[in-house]
């Protein structure tokens, strides 16, 4: 019963949170849509990543690699004339991200602990100058993208609401897909991985195949924030393949939570906030050009006081009441 009660009371919250996203751009600003798209955006690219760390136990390092190749593909595949259709860039986008996930994983994921990490940031920087030094993206300068994405019924991507919705979309869609591999026997036995790999090894699992399977999949993921990306903001330079975007997307995950896909969200949620918060001139003044030094400062507050994550904090509590005298 109790159980049965806590499911319902997480499907009621998130059916609240999604009523509230639905109705938020009908009231707020054009400023606050973007800032909101964007956090969704990021909360794709975490939830691509937790499939990864919090899931299978596979920290890498080099993400933001599938980020790039998803948002530079949506450029490079886009018409230099007219709109592409969404409809087919984006699955061909997230294609060509699983195939370049595939080429990396099967490599990578031959190393373990802090070798995988390494491997997998040695092909992040790869991909890194692979756009940053040659003609592919444009160089150092990045791409433009010319025209956003068309949508059917002659929907405007161009519009600000418009781009909400979609990205609510696809983020419910990743979440919803996510869950489900969380609940099946695929997502047990990836965990079942992460917990104990020589146990699964030795109870008849090809944990190699699995592993390469979520590899594959986490990298499709974060592709697709990738064209969300780039249809987003309609420019991609290589600073978006860069070490420090793999750094801020663990940095989500941790804040909110591993293992949790609405820790995922809430991470990102509150990582995009408190960067928006710290760059604010309006509240710091001068020192807003520091902004990383007061976002580092809160992050090691944050993880200090909340080892287990922002969906940590009920436990502690609990914790807390029941040791009081």
């Amino acid at each position: 019963m109790t159980q049965a009660r806590a499911t319902a009371d997480r499907i009621a919250t998130l059916a609240i949170v999604a009523i509230a996203c639905a109705v938020f751009p009908l009231v707020g600003g054009r400023f606050h849509v973007d800032l909101a798209t964007t956090i969704m955006i990021f909360a794709i690219f975490a939830l691509s990543l937790e499939l990864l760390v919090g899931e299978t136990g596979l920290v890498s390092f080099g993400h933001a690699a599938f980020l790039g190749i998803g948002a530079y593909a949506t450029v490079l595949l886009s018409p230099k004339t007219g709109a592409a259709s969404l409809a087919w860039l984006l699955p061909a986008a997230m294609v060509v991200t699983a195939l370049c996930a595939a080429l990396i994983g099967a490599l990578s994921l031959r190393t373990r602990g802090v070798y995988f990490i390494m491997v997998t940031l040695a092909f992040s920087q790869m991909a890194y100058y692979v756009f940053h030094d040659t003609a592919i993206g444009g160089g150092s300068d990045g791409i433009y993208l010319n025209v956003k994405p068309a949508l059917p019924f002659g929907a405007d991507l161009a519009n600000a609401r418009t781009f909400y919705y979609v990205t609510f979309a696809l983020l419910v869609a990743t979440f919803a897909v996510l869950a489900a591999i969380k609940r099946s026997r695929f997502g047990h036995a990836l965990a079942g991985i992460r917990v104990n790999e020589l146990r699964m090894r030795a109870a008849g699992f090809s944990t190699y195949a699995y592993k390469f399977a979520a590899f594959i999949i986490a990298g499709a993921l974060a592709g697709m924030a990738g064209v969300l990306w780039a249809s987003k903001d309609g420019f991609v330079n290589p600073e978006i393949l860069s070490w420090h975007q793999s750094g801020a997307v663990l940095l989500m995950l941790i804040l909110g939570g591993l293992g949790s896909l609405r820790g995922a969200v809430l991470g990102a949620l509150v990582f995009v906030a408190l960067k928006e918060l710290f760059q604010s001139e309006a509240l710091f003044g001068a020192f807003a050009k520091h902004w990383q030094l007061s976002l580092g400062l809160a992050i090691i507050v944050l993880v200090a006081t909340m080892p287990r994550g922002l969906m940590g904090i009920a436990a502690q509590v609990r914790r807390a009441r029941e040791q009081r005298p």
